[in-house]
């Protein structure tokens, strides 16, 4: 076996800013952040917030990185927040960023903008004197602080963009963030898109799928020919991984799974936390359902993947809410591909790049719950369907979606020439 890929040595030492650090939600940065490790990156992390998850994912142990947790609210450690405010204002970047936070906050004005300046003094007066560029996972309040800090210690930073922060920050945010920035990388190629027709130099975007590292992955099941929806014995197993909040559409595939043919044989688990547990378990108790769902709550991926070489059927009705936010290209639905799980989900940002409709999946509009109701009917019935659309999806996961097709240009961006130990 191939010992793990590694960096010429002293290319960057990088302060990554996470909104939160470890949570069980967000798999694909924790891959990433491994990635980087294992290829010899000097790495510290900068967390805005303390976890609030109970458990961690496997991932979370190998990787060994320090983690500095900054302070979530400036009042919780006024001492700590003036003496690095003392020590930021004396560097030689800091009237530059005090500049540039004023500029924001006539525009944002928000305990929010004033707790990201503070943070940022916090970062910029802490991080490790050896560090090269700052480095944020989303576009919004982290790199926020990314950018202060940044201006604070006169050092170039970085990006990385993905799904609420793309479309919820205002334009002039982003346009100013992609100004100031060296490069920015996003999932979607309709995130790319945008944020370049917002860059004054559009050659900063890149697209940089997550992509999957199937070293984590256990080879699929060998999935054979399963019930079929007319028999109770034989019940159809349907599942969903992901946060119970709007943009996931719950509510859409709860009224979904009330609409299908009484004499049909399913059940439904669902895995992830959320704070609209209550309202969904509410709803599916008055339609029904409560006996045909298992609300599970928050499981680190182990569990996760237990439970979908146990399925036949993975579904995720993503929409997009009233403000903008939506998903991106949710690692949930390539790791149920991973496992040659049928996936229906929908037309929204990069899922259709990832999802061939009728040839890797099953994708409807969004918010549209008979288009749902009738995909759900379809492949309970149609079990050899299901083997088909697992298949190829697997498939074409593989060809075009692991971590290693897309992980170089990242590595590139940041000046490593990977190679293979000895």
């Amino acid at each position: 076996m191939k010992e793990p890929l590694i960096s010429d040595a002293g290319i960057e030492h990088l302060a990554i800013v996470l909104k939160g650090y470890p949570r069980l939600s967000e798999t694909f940065i924790a891959q990433e952040l491994l990635a980087l490790q294992q290829r010899g990156m000097n790495i510290t992390l900068q967390s805005l917030r303390h976890p609030t998850d109970r458990e961690i994912h496997p991932i979370h142990r190998e990787i060994t990185a320090p983690v500095n947790y900054l302070p979530e609210y400036l009042h919780d450690q006024p001492a700590r927040v003036i003496k690095a405010w003392w020590r930021a204002r004396q560097l030689p970047g800091y009237k530059a960023a005090f500049a540039a936070f004023l500029r924001d906050l006539r525009r944002d004005l928000t305990r929010n903008r004033i707790r990201r300046f503070g943070q940022a003094c916090v970062l910029a007066a802490e991080m490790a004197p050896e560090t090269t560029r700052i480095y944020a996972h989303f576009l919004h309040t982290p790199a926020s602080v990314a950018r202060y800090a940044a201006l604070i210690r006169t050092l170039p930073w970085s990006c990385s963009a993905h799904a609420k922060d793309i479309w919820t920050t205002p334009d002039w945010e982003k346009r100013e963030k992609l100004a100031d920035l060296d490069w920015l990388v996003t999932c979607t190629g309709s995130g790319r898109d945008h944020l370049k027709s917002l860059a004054g130099d559009p050659s900063r975007v890149h697209l940089v799928y997550h992509g999957l590292d199937f070293r984590r992955f256990p080879a699929p099941p060998d999935r054979q020919i399963s019930g079929d929806g007319r028999s109770a014995s034989a019940a159809v197993e349907i599942l969903s991984v992901g946060r119970l909040v709007e943009k996931k559409g719950y509510d859409l595939l709860i009224a979904a799974l009330a609409a299908l043919p009484p004499d049909l044989h399913w059940r439904f688990t669902h895995i992830g936390g959320g704070d609209l547990m209550n309202t969904l378990a509410g709803k599916a108790r008055d339609l029904g359902l409560a006996n045909r769902i298992d609300w599970r709550g928050a499981e680190p991926q182990e569990r996760v993947l237990k439970a979908l070489k146990e399925s036949d059927i993975f579904v995720l009705p993503s929409r997009i809410t009233k403000n903008g936010d939506r998903d991106g290209l949710p690692n949930v639905l390539m790791e149920a591909q991973s496992q040659r799980l049928a996936c229906i989900s929908t037309e929204i940002s990069a899922i259709p790049e990832l999802i061939l409709p009728g040839v890797t999946g099953l994708l409807v509009p969004p918010d549209d719950v008979p288009a749902l109701t009738e995909a759900l009917e379809r492949l309970i019935r149609d079990p050899q369907q299901r083997l088909r659309l697992g298949k190829a999806g697997e498939a074409r996961l593989r060809a075009e979606f692991g971590l290693e097709q897309n992980i170089g240009t990242l590595l590139g961006l940041l000046g490593v020439k990977a190679r293979e130990a000895a």
